[in-house]
């Protein structure tokens, strides 16, 4: 799909207004309303779905999933409904990612950003989109690390935009890849020592 030239103030105009979608911090907000605690209290300190989950309520960490992968997929597809620009829509996506990792609400200290990273990737080529859950399911079933089916998901990204018809998404998708293997530094680290968290395993 070609990329449709923008003027610069819609495109400034998106990115804001995926960046104010992006950063709104549900897994917070759902540990409150559901009385499970400060999630900065709680296993990683991450405000995403994985640590909810270590909460205990499977419902929390199901809602936090769906909700931080939809604000991604809503930034991208409103804006392309809007404004009928490729080149909007994916600035809008890109700008809901960052937001969810750095919220101005939250001091720029946000989440892991895999969710939204699915959620954008299903909204910008649903094949590409699946390719990815399937490369995270595949990750994170083998090693039972869901950080692990991050890092999997998103080196598998940029190649599934090249082989299932979007390279004018290369560039997005070369960014994503490297913001989630920088959110994810402190995990690979884990992971080379062997201490990792296991999925569903509780703080203590």
């Amino acid at each position: 799909m070609p990329l449709i030239e923008t003027p610069t103030t819609i495109l400034l105009l998106w990115a804001v207004i995926g960046y104010a979608l992006g950063s709104i911090p549900f897994g917070m907000v759902l540990a409150r309303v559901m009385g499970l605690g400060n999630l900065r209290e709680i296993g990683s300190g991450n405000i995403g779905a994985t640590n909810v989950l270590r909460t205990g309520n499977k419902l929390a960490a199901a809602l936090t999933l769906l909700l931080d992968a939809a604000k991604g997929a809503a930034a991208l597809l409103l804006a392309r409904y809007a404004t009928g620009a490729e080149d909007a829509a994916q600035l809008a996506g890109l700008a809901a990612m960052i937001g969810h990792c750095y919220p101005v609400w939250l001091k720029f200290q946000g989440g892991k950003g895999v969710a939204t990273f699915l959620g954008l990737l299903l909204a910008l080529a649903w094949p590409v989109g699946v390719g990815a859950c399937i490369a995270w399911l595949i990750g994170a079933g083998l090693f039972r690390i869901s950080s692990m089916g991050a890092l999997v998901a998103a080196a598998a990204s940029t190649f599934l935009m090249m082989f299932l018809g979007r390279p004018d998404a290369l560039v997005l998708g070369a960014i994503l890849t490297l913001l989630i293997f920088w959110r994810h530094r402190a995990n690979i680290a884990r992971i080379k020592a062997g201490t990792e968290p296991k999925i569903g395993q509780k703080s203590k």
